[in-house]
Order: structure tokens, then C-alpha cells, then sequence
């Protein structure tokens, strides 16, 4: 194990529109870097403000390791700086978590986003537990991510306020979208330790309330979009959060046609930004009313764009 971390992180600024981003795959299912140029490219001058690569939007419980390590390497240089770079490196176990962390921090990342652990439902003093491991050992400042629906276990406010006093642990990414739960991550919110809405249906409600900016899915593909609602909704502005919020409104729920990143992956043939090819079990969003329907979501969001 290396030395723990001793200090804070005051260079890192990840808030803001924050995208998860997917993973394009060629025909033959490799890895599809060109494609993976292009939406870099799209979301730089969309003005996302950081990007998370191998999350779940990417598809990272697919990737065999040399695939991270290429797609996380070829990320850090195409972007070269411009805004942070987060690598999502979170195991249902703690010692692996651990390795992928270290990888992520040799291979360029800026950041460690990092899941509860899925499938073995540890207990809060468990998660308490790992995530100590992680920011100690991982060399890499750590954004807790909550995501329930996905991992079958909630990392309750109370445990991420025990670990937001560690100076490695910099913000989390919770994906509940109840009011009770905004409010209370909105408490712990100070500038060393950010909170992050994981849910793009109530991204503006949790980011007028305290959050510092979303980790976004429905960024892929609207980058432009999603950045003027987190402008707004950061600053405050509730009746220009209101005005963006409906216009996302109609692609958001769109998106919620197929688990993610079904739906998302279907939107980027749409922009010439990849295959909508997923990898299995996951399986294309087929022809009919939900595919119409997002193509109707992204013309509408193009027509208002160019109408401003």
C-alpha cells in the first residue's frame, strides 16, 4: 500500500455539466476510438465542464481491462487538459477497487468516481470502510457515487458525512431523486467537498437546492443544452432552470425507454457520433414508437438551438 493522502485537492474543479460519457463500439464490437474522438469533441464545444469515462453510461462492467486502459489513455490525451478527467474505477470488491484506482491515477485521470459496492450489499460501516480504503490507498481524489437502483445498497448521508472530512474524498454523485435526500447531501456541501445531482430528471430542483452540477447521461447528446441548464440552475436563475429544464424535458423521458445506456447509445447515429451497439446482455433499442420518439426529442432540442 502507498502512503495515504495528506491534502486536499484545491486545482480540482469538477462542477458544473459533467457528462458520463458512453462507449461506441464498431460493427464487430471493439472498442470504436475514432467514434470516441468525435464525442469527446461534441462535448468540448458543448462546454461540458468534465467528463467521466468507464462508468456505467460507458458500458465499464463490459470493458476488458487493456480495453480501460486504451479508452481511459486515449481520453486523457485527445482532452489534454482542457477540463477534468474522471475515471470510473468502482469494484464490488474493495481490494480491486483499489487496483483500478491506481491504474486510472498512472494512466492521466484527474479523479476516481467510485460506486458502492454492488450485488454484495455491505452494510453502512462496510461502505464506511471501503471508501477510507479507496481515498488512503487509490492515489486519486474520490467521488463517492450512490446509486441504489443499480447496486442494491444506500450510502446514507450520515456515512458520507463521516467520510467527507477525509481529505481524498473531494464530492459525491448521488442518483436518488427524492426531495428529502436532495436536501440533506445539499447540507453537506462546502467547497471542499462537492455534491453532484446523478439524475438528469431532477438535475435543476437538486442544483437550485445546493448541488455544484450534474453527472449527466442526456449530456451525449445534448452537451449545449444541458451546460445552459446547469448555468442557470447554479446561479440560481429559477425561471431560466425552468425554461431548460423543459426543453430537456421531452428527450430526458425519451431516455428513460430502456436501462441506461440503452437508450443514449440509440441517440449517437443520430449525430454521426458512433454505432448504437451495446454489449451483452444489453441489446440495441429496436425500431418502433421509443427510437421515433427520441429522434423527435433530438430534432426539437436542434430546432430550438437554431432558432437561438
Amino acid at each position: 500500500m502507498q502512503d495515504p493522502i495528506p491534502m486536499r485537492y484545491p486545482t480540482l474543479d469538477i462542477r458544473g455539466s459533467i457528462c458520463a460519457l458512453a462507449t461506441p463500439f464498431a460493427p464487430d464490437g471493439a472498442l470504436d476510438l475514432p467514434a470516441f474522438a468525435r464525442l469527446l469533441d461534441h462535448q468540448l464545444a458543448g462546454g461540458t465542464q468534465a467528463l467521466v469515462v468507464a462508468g456505467s453510461t460507458g458500458e465499464a462492467h463490459m470493458l476488458e481491462h487493456d480495453e480501460f486502459d486504451r479508452l481511459l489513455s486515449f481520453a486523457v490525451e485527445h482532452v489534454a487538459g482542457r477540463v477534468p478527467v474522471v475515471a470510473g474505477t468502482g469494484e464490488a470488491g474493495t481490494a480491486k477497487t483499489v487496483a483500478a484506482t491506481r491504474r486510472a491515477k498512472a494512466l492521466g485521470a484527474d479523479a476516481a468516481l467510485v460506486v458502492t459496492p454492488y450485488y454484495v450489499r455491505p452494510t453502512q460501516e462496510g461502505m464506511r470502510r471501503h471508501f477510507l480504503e479507496v481515498a488512503e490507498h487509490g492515489g486519486l481524489p474520490v467521488v463517492l457515487y450512490n446509486v441504489p437502483s443499480r447496486t442494491a445498497c444506500d450510502l446514507l448521508p450520515e456515512t458520507v458525512a463521516q467520510l467527507a472530512g477525509h481529505p481524498a474524498i473531494v464530492g459525491i454523485k448521488e442518483a436518488r431523486a427524492d426531495a428529502g435526500r436532495i436536501a440533506a447531501l445539499a447540507e453537506l456541501a462546502r467547497p471542499d467537498f462537492v455534491y453532484l445531482s446523478g439524475d438528469d430528471g431532477t438535475a435543476g430542483q437538486a442544483m437550485l437546492a445546493g448541488a455544484a452540477g450534474t453527472v449527466s447521461v442526456v449530456a451525449n447528446l445534448v452537451p449545449r443544452a444541458f451546460r445552459a441548464l446547469c448555468d442557470a440552475a447554479t446561479a440560481g436563475d429559477r425561471a431560466a432552470a425552468a425554461r431548460c429544464d423543459d426543453a430537456l424535458a421531452p428527450l430526458v423521458q425519451a431516455l428513460n425507454c430502456a436501462p441506461n445506456p440503452i437508450a443514449v447509445k440509440a441517440g449517437l447515429p443520430e449525430l454521426g457520433l458512433g454505432s448504437a451497439l451495446p454489449r451483452l446482455p444489453l441489446v440495441e433499442l429496436a425500431e418502433g414508437a421509443d427510437r421515433a420518439r427520441l429522434r423527435e426529442a433530438l430534432s426539437s432540442l436542434a430546432s430550438l438551438a437554431h432558432a437561438a
